[in-house]
């Protein structure tokens, strides 16, 4: 991925918890309350691709600012998906729209606090200039 692209992939972590965040505070004020049976099994769907998305790539979870972006945005989508199936029933059992608003406020924060650890990683990174992994052992003279 060249360095352009995976910028605009960081910035795009901070714009999804905005648009969260906004969409989020526009359904509360319209007062519209999700369908709890289709959050459900998207989200149970969604959580069981994105589980095995996470596992894949668990090694990676302290890697660059590449590879640690690609761990935070899976490991936030598995946890977003297990709100969102928490949601769907809080939905269910009280009719009202307040536990989506809730989860989604949740994920919006998860999202920012995501997005900023990854500029905040990149930049350090370029702070610091190009690194080189040492790929084998030097020889001894």
């Amino acid at each position: 991925v060249s360095s352009a692209a995976s910028d605009v992939y960081k910035r795009q972590i901070l714009l999804f918890g905005m648009w969260v965040l906004g969409n989020t505070i526009w359904m509360a004020t319209q007062g519209i309350v999700p369908a709890a049976e289709t959050m459900g099994v998207v989200g149970v769907i969604a959580l069981v691709a994105n589980l095995a998305c996470a596992a894949m790539l668990w090694r990676y979870r302290e890697g660059d600012a590449n590879r640690r972006s690609v761990w935070i945005c899976s490991r936030n989508d598995a946890i977003g998906n297990i709100a969102v199936v928490a949601a769907a029933l809080g939905v269910f059992g009280t009719g009202t729209g307040w536990p989506d608003i809730a989860v989604a406020a949740i994920m919006a924060a998860l999202a920012l606090s995501g997005g900023w650890q990854i500029i905040r990683q990149a930049r350090d990174e370029l702070r610091r200039g190009p690194t080189r992994r040492r790929t084998e052992t030097a020889p001894l003279h």
